[in-house]
């Protein structure tokens, strides 16, 4: 191709944003003749080529998006640990099925059980597969709705969460909340019942969580809410973080994990 040609042909590229095709097309090109490919042949597989880049690059932008810790992946997972039915659980969530269904993920454990690490790997999986996936904590998460209550952008703020296909309320009742912070929390449990996926770790089982909602009534409510569309896991586990200072000290030789 002449000079003018090559410089055309680049302009075109960027007029039309495509990035990996300009990068590659001449790798491509000498792959293709040695391989003796047809013009169909080359170009599909030129497009591929800017397809997965897209795919990749927009997963990125979902995964910083999403402030999930990357840190508890699921290849970082010990699902060895996890009991049986557990594995198949978390196993039969991955296809993100259950986002569709706008279906919630309850998952119950004591401290230390690996709740948020289960629950974060399921999540990032969601977001790999190019879903939109926002992880918080219940107490950042409250504080931001009081916030907005007070500032009179609740509706937007409710607005803007419902762009999240999944929501992640990571440690609900971990930390004691005012009736004012339950409150705003149940307005949004209210707003995403059957319109989006809530994925909950809570240390606290059901019958308790009149001392979350600071009442039976409003307790109930959300409840129902959660529960009517969802899948229950329990983590009945011992702290993964109290057994691995046991064979520290039984070993002080071992390796701990960073």
């Amino acid at each position: 191709m002449s000079k003018d040609g090559t410089a055309a042909l680049r302009a075109c590229l960027r007029e039309l944003h495509l990035p990996a095709v300009a990068a590659q097309y001449e790798a491509v090109a000498r792959q293709a003749t040695a391989e003796s490919w047809g013009y169909a042949d080359y170009l599909g597989e030129l497009l591929q080529r800017e397809c997965q880049q897209r795919r990749q690059h927009r997963v990125e932008r979902l995964l910083k998006a999403s402030k999930l810790p990357l840190e508890k992946s699921w290849p970082a997972l010990d699902l060895k640990r996890l009991p049986v039915k557990v594995v198949q659980q978390l196993r039969g969530l991955l296809s993100g099925d259950f986002v569709d269904r706008r279906e919630n993920v309850l998952v119950f454990g004591p401290p230390g059980s690996g709740k948020t690490h289960a629950v974060c790997a399921l999540a990032q999986e969601l977001v790999r597969s190019g879903r939109r996936v926002l992880c918080t904590t219940c107490s950042l998460l409250v504080q931001d709705l009081l916030v907005a209550k007070r500032d009179l952008t609740l509706k937007a703020l409710l607005k803007r969460l419902a762009g999240w296909e999944a929501l992640v309320i990571d440690d609900l009742g971990y930390v004691q909340q005012s009736r004012e912070e339950m409150e705003v929390l149940f307005t949004l449990l209210a707003e995403r019942y059957e319109r989006g996926s809530v994925l909950v770790t809570s240390n606290l089982p059901f019958s308790k969580w009149e001392q979350i909602f600071k009442d039976a009534m409003t307790a109930a409510a959300a409840i129902d809410r959660l529960v009517h569309h969802s899948v229950i896991v329990e983590l009945n586990l011992p702290s993964y973080r109290a057994e691995a200072a046991k064979r520290a000290k039984a070993d002080p030789g071992e390796s701990r994990p960073a």
